[in-house]
């Protein structure tokens, strides 16, 4: 089950993080795996990565807040995996804190780019080419923050709302090409950025913090980059076939457990 022999892949942000996560998953169900990341040396790390697992794995660089690096960067993709591109998933973002006094239009404008048009650069790249090919799944990354009020998240969740929104309008407007678009919204996962906010934000706090930000979801920890790897294979897999336009929480129960 959840095979991706003879399919390929897109994996934007797929250098580190959620991405990588996801990359190294679907290079291990036998995908072919193509790595977006603006980062050239971690996006070639997890290339190495797969290859000496004996992967499939090709590291484009890109800027997805570019519509024409996307284009570009999306040819070349099509090229290295012989012609036919079957799933698309949308990890690359960046984060900003701050509630809505503390984000400036800059702020706002850098985090619009990455989160929100660069979504929309990738879609508007793949989803012409599922269409010529008999159709494709598409995953984006949302955010619990996209349908819950988060404390100093201004920004984000204006981002993370329009990519939740984006993807039902995908799913609505393609089905009939056989296209499928999902998101899935996660709570706190531990990822680099996550360590990096602490020690930069509570310098000699780094354990308490981490203990107290894990046991902000009820089920006591923070989610893991390969659980969320694991939900992004399952959608993108032929047994995820009757499943489209649909947002999957995968928080440890902060939205719907109360505490």
């Amino acid at each position: 089950m959840f095979s991706l022999s003879g399919k390929a892949a897109i994996i934007t942000g797929g250098g580190s993080g959620i991405g990588k996560a996801t990359a190294l998953k679907f290079a291990q169900q036998g995908a072919q795996v193509v790595i977006f990341d603006l980062n050239e040396t971690q996006g070639a790390e997890t290339e190495a990565e797969i290859k000496a697992a004996g992967g499939q794995a090709y590291f484009v660089s890109v800027n997805v807040a570019s519509q024409a690096s996307v284009a570009a960067a999306f040819d070349q993709a099509v090229q290295l995996v012989g012609g036919r591109v079957h799933s698309l998933v949308c990890s690359a973002g960046i984060a900003h804190i701050g509630n809505l006094e503390a984000c400036a239009e800059e702020d706002f404008d850098r985090v619009f780019a990455v989160n929100v048009k660069g979504v929309y650069n990738c879609l508007k790249a793949v989803v012409p080419h599922f269409k010529a090919n008999g159709g494709g799944s598409i995953v984006n990354l949302a955010s619990i923050a996209s349908v819950v009020g988060i404390a100093d998240r201004f920004a984000y969740s204006m981002s993370k709302g329009a990519v939740l929104t984006m993807s039902l309008s995908v799913a609505r407007d393609y089905i009939s090409h056989g296209i499928r678009c999902n998101c899935i919204s996660p709570g706190r996962v531990h990822t680099p950025f996550v360590d990096n906010f602490i020690a930069n934000t509570y310098a000699g706090r780094e354990q308490e913090m981490f203990e107290a930000l894990s046991k902000s979801q009820p089920i006591g920890r923070m989610g893991t980059p390969e659980e969320m790897a694991n939900l992004i294979l399952f959608l993108t897999s032929d047994e995820a076939g009757f499943i489209t336009g649909s947002n999957y929480h995968i928080d440890g129960g902060f939205i719907s457990v109360k505490m």
